[in-house]
């Protein structure tokens, strides 16, 4: 998450409203005005911390795109988005560190298992710009590498830090041709965007989701039995919603909530393209 998506985290701007309450209760003379704030922010917390206030919101990213089914047709290649590792500690710790996205990676080496004669491709740089850490594509490809994935089959697209970005620089990598299919893996709440994306720069790909956060529509009825698992869980749904309205607005995408058989205008995908 970027800088600025931590400050607008719901469970940071929650805190902050609880420590504003303190800070006027203290030094002002407004005290019950500060007591109603501190008030406000301790019941925020507990009731998006608690109440399946995130599942509500990730609910729908990861409904949006359904489930590949294999109809037996070949496929030409297989894109994994980055997101899977944690670089920093990867570095420090100079071990293969992984994060809650993980399965992304697990997805990708079964479909290239599955898929003997597809082109793989990873596509990832480090989203902080500046970092002096390794790209994402290059740190994973290495490991992919030692457990056994050929590394003649692996591409690597390291200069990408967004989605935006992976969607451009993968596609005039691998310059995919009409009637080729390709498919796309990353996280189930994260595809709406990433299809977005790929399909506002003129790339068609195959969703292949996966890193489901809910098990269905029961996590809807069901609350947190611990605090910090709905703060983070709403945190990651707000960062999306966030990402999809950014994107729209930039026109980065053709849609606000991009879906199945959504296709960018064709003026719109040729100003893309052209930048």
């Amino acid at each position: 998450m970027s800088q600025i998506g931590e400050l607008l985290a719901p469970s940071n701007a929650i805190a902050m409203l609880g420590f504003l309450g303190l800070i006027v209760m203290v030094a002002t003379p407004w005290r019950r005005v500060g007591l109603a704030l501190a008030g406000g922010g301790i019941c925020g917390i507990l009731a998006a911390g608690l109440l399946p206030l995130g599942n509500w919101a990730i609910f729908p990213l990861e409904q949006r795109f359904p489930a590949f089914v294999d109809d037996g047709r070949p496929i030409t290649g297989i894109i994994v988005l980055s997101g899977a590792l944690e670089l920093t500690r990867s570095a420090a710790r100079r071990q293969f560190a992984v994060n809650g996205a993980a399965e992304r990676l697990f997805a990708f080496m079964d479909l290239a298992r599955r898929y003997p004669a597809a082109r793989l491709v990873y596509s990832g740089g480090n989203s902080r710009i500046g970092s002096r850490l390794p790209p994402e594509a290059w740190t994973a490809t290495e490991y992919l590498k030692t457990i056994g994935l050929p590394g003649d089959r692996l591409t690597i697209e390291p200069r990408s830090h967004n989605t935006w970005e992976n969607a451009r620089e993968t596609r005039n990598l691998v310059r995919p041709s009409p009637g080729e299919r390709w498919l796309l893996v990353t996280s189930a709440w994260h595809m709406p965007r990433a299809m977005g994306s790929f399909e506002q720069v003129g790339f068609r790909v195959i969703p292949y989701p996966v890193d489901f956060q809910t098990n269905g529509t029961r996590d809807l009825e069901q609350p947190f039995t611990v605090v910090g698992q709905g703060l983070e869980r709403l945190d990651l749904a707000a960062r999306e919603w966030l990402g999809l309205i950014g994107y729209r607005l930039s026109g980065r995408t053709g849609a606000l909530f991009p879906g199945p058989g959504a296709e960018p205008k064709p003026s719109e995908a040729k100003l893309v393209i052209a930048n």
